[in-house]
């Protein structure tokens, strides 16, 4: 697909002609097998952790949107994937240097070209987001539809940091929880019950 294939296909929100630039799920989902996978997300919390060296070690370590990092000693400092739901500006894009990008956003419209035909891009399947939308009963945030998406895979582990459900507010800006369209107790409760059946899934703190 050239450019302007991408752009129309991109306004027409056509499926059949965009999925084509991603690498399967199932081989996405490969990619994570027998690893230990640190998933970062947003809360200003984590800036007042020590969790950056354990956050490098990890086999994967995926950020989320303008993965926003205040230090190294709290946030690491890799990122093999970057989960994106945001346009990404050349600045971030330098200083993310994010080894795979994963288009998660059902807004299409969003999606650029130099994401689209980056190195293993990813495109979120639409009823992935349409089937945990019905589940949260409202639009999952990045963070919610990365947690699905990982728990499918037969990682060795997932390490969740950075998430309080709003609790601390977002590093990425300053909206409270009334003025994005998630539903952060839904959400907590989502990632409570994988927490009690999956055994490979740590929420540190």
């Amino acid at each position: 697909m050239n450019r302007l294939g991408f752009l129309v296909a991109r306004t027409l929100r056509d499926e059949t002609a965009l999925q084509p630039l991603s690498v399967p799920q199932p081989a996405l989902l490969a990619d994570l097998s027998g690893k230990h996978v640190a998933l970062i997300g947003n809360a200003r919390a984590l800036a007042e952790s020590h969790h950056g060296a354990a956050i490098d070690a990890a086999d994967r370590v995926v950020r989320i949107n303008l993965a926003p990092m205040t230090s190294p000693t709290s946030h690491g400092t890799r990122t093999d994937w970057l989960a994106l739901a945001v346009r990404l500006g050349t600045a971030d894009r330098t200083r993310i240097a994010p080894g795979r990008i994963l288009w998660m956003s059902h807004k299409r419209k969003r999606l650029d070209w130099r994401t689209a035909t980056s190195p293993g891009f990813y495109l979120h399947p639409l009823d992935d987001f349409a089937a945990l939308k019905a589940r949260l009963g409202a639009p999952p945030t990045t963070g919610a539809m990365m947690i699905d998406l990982i728990a499918r895979s037969d990682m060795a582990s997932l390490s969740l940091y950075g998430f309080d459900f709003f609790a601390s507010l977002s590093l990425s800006g300053n909206r409270t929880a009334g003025k994005v369209p998630h539903d952060f107790v839904k959400e907590a409760d989502f990632v409570a019950n994988l927490l009690k059946n999956d055994k490979r899934i740590r929420h540190i703190r």
